[in-house]
């Protein structure tokens, strides 16, 4: 137990300047990217006295190192601060009206890709035709070169466009938005007992689900299919078939167990990933996400809300990671040392 308390105390340790750095990161990049966006704000034909004075309401007048101070005393603080369009909305309040489709997706994207690379990968491992193993490896290797754009746009016009089958884009029909509780459409539905409501947010989830999961569902094909032939050759997988136990029980409570210690390592990974990483879905889709909102705010060079979207991106990266790494360690008493 002393070498996990110390090893979770490292991890907190190191997280502390990894935050720091992704801030510092933050900062630096969004004021040397070209644009500005007191120009965004009031148009190009506002006067240089109204530029001047919104400069001075919004901080940018001043020198670089005391808005890097104020930045990062703002966050300390919880304190976003305000969208510069829009209404002037608080950016934590923008945020958590996203947040839950961002979250809704990852998950519903995590549990398929997850699944099926996961199938893949142990048919082409526990097969006993090189030719299945043959196109395991392919499937993964060519599922997760797939752009993702480019995937989920031939999938809207085969699927929707072509059969009809799928809504084009969207989160749901705006009549049948189920009351807010968590956010997330598909949980609202089940605990208001709107049917046709979890019904409409499931036909409209599905083609953005396919689309992310397809990818990511190529690292679980690869590392599924390590996983699992490495522990088939282990020596106490060997002396379980030597005693003549079933095969299915040999897969059950010895391959089984031990080949999903690393690929729910990997989940964990791949849902922080995905949490940050869902950009060119919902741009693709135009599904309401933290992602989608990120690509709307660059359009218009809204500083305050780019940089909360992406430091909450980068906490909550940071935290899962942390989270991951402590389960590994919990599991694997190897990894402490």
């Amino acid at each position: 137990m002393a070498s996990l308390r110390s090893y979770i105390i490292t991890r907190l340790l190191l997280v502390i300047p990894m935050i720091f750095i992704v801030l510092t990161v933050i900062f630096i990049v969004l004021r040397i990217l070209p644009g500005d966006p007191v120009i965004t704000v009031l148009g190009p034909k506002a006067t240089a006295e109204e530029r001047e004075r919104l400069r001075e309401q919004l901080g940018l007048n001043k020198p670089l190192y005391i808005q890097y101070i104020e930045y990062l005393g703002n966050i300390v603080r919880g304190d976003l601060g305000r969208s510069l369009i829009f209404g002037r909305r608080l950016v934590i309040d923008e945020i958590m009206d996203r947040f839950p489709a961002t979250l809704e997706l990852a998950i519903t994207s995590l549990l398929f890709g997850a699944g099926l690379g996961i199938l893949v990968g142990s048919l082409g491992a526990l097969s006993r035709r090189r030719s299945v193993d043959i196109l395991s490896r392919l499937y993964g290797i060519i599922s997760y070169s797939f752009f993702i754009p480019w995937l989920g746009l031939m999938l809207q016009m085969g699927l929707s466009i072509g059969l009809g089958l799928f809504p084009v884009s969207g989160r749901i029909d705006p009549l049948l938005t189920p009351p807010r509780i968590t956010g997330l459409y598909l949980v609202d539905s089940i605990i208001t007992g709107r049917f046709d409501s979890f019904l409409n947010a499931l036909w409209h989830i599905i083609l953005p689900t396919v689309t992310l999961g397809i990818v990511i569902s190529g690292i679980f094909a690869k590392l599924g299919r390590t996983s699992f032939s490495e522990v088939l050759v282990q020596d106490h997988v060997l002396a379980a078939r030597a005693r003549g136990i079933r095969e299915s029980t040999i897969f059950r409570h010895h391959v089984a167990k031990n080949a999903i210690v690393p690929i729910m390592t990997m989940m964990g990974l791949q849902f922080a990933l995905l949490l940050g990483g869902t950009v060119l879905t919902e741009a693709a889709f135009s599904w309401p996400g933290m992602g989608y909102l990120l690509f709307e705010r660059i359009l218009y060079r809204d500083y305050n809300v780019i940089q909360g979207v992406l430091i909450i991106f980068g906490l909550l990266i940071a935290l899962i990671n942390l989270i991951v790494d402590i389960l590994y360690a919990y599991v694997d008493p190897r990894v402490r040392f």
